[in-house]
């Protein structure tokens, strides 16, 4: 079964951030995902409103998971901690 990684986040440093994003891409690719919504248009209906939100598509939960944890995404979210305020869950599809 496939995987979506769900990204909700608030940027605090669009700078440190950025790095963050320049490095994140290629190692999510580099694991299988592909990106399906970046940053568009949403609408906030229940929950904690964070005005960047992403999804990925991944092969598997385990897939998504092991990207989370490889050396090339750590060392993107290392740009990211202390930059943004995120909430990340992978959940698998139905499909």
């Amino acid at each position: 079964m496939g995987a979506l990684w769900i990204a909700h986040v608030t940027v605090t440093d669009v700078d440190a951030y950025s790095k963050y994003a320049e490095l994140a891409g290629p190692a999510i690719a580099k694991h299988g995902g592909e990106f399906i919504a970046r940053g568009g248009k949403f609408v906030q209906l229940e929950g904690k409103e964070r005005p960047r939100n992403v999804v990925a598509k991944f092969p598997s939960v385990d897939v998504a998971v092991a990207c989370y944890h490889s050396p090339e995404y750590q060392e993107a979210l290392n740009h990211a901690r202390g930059a943004s305020e995120r909430e990340l869950m992978v959940i698998e599809t139905s499909e």
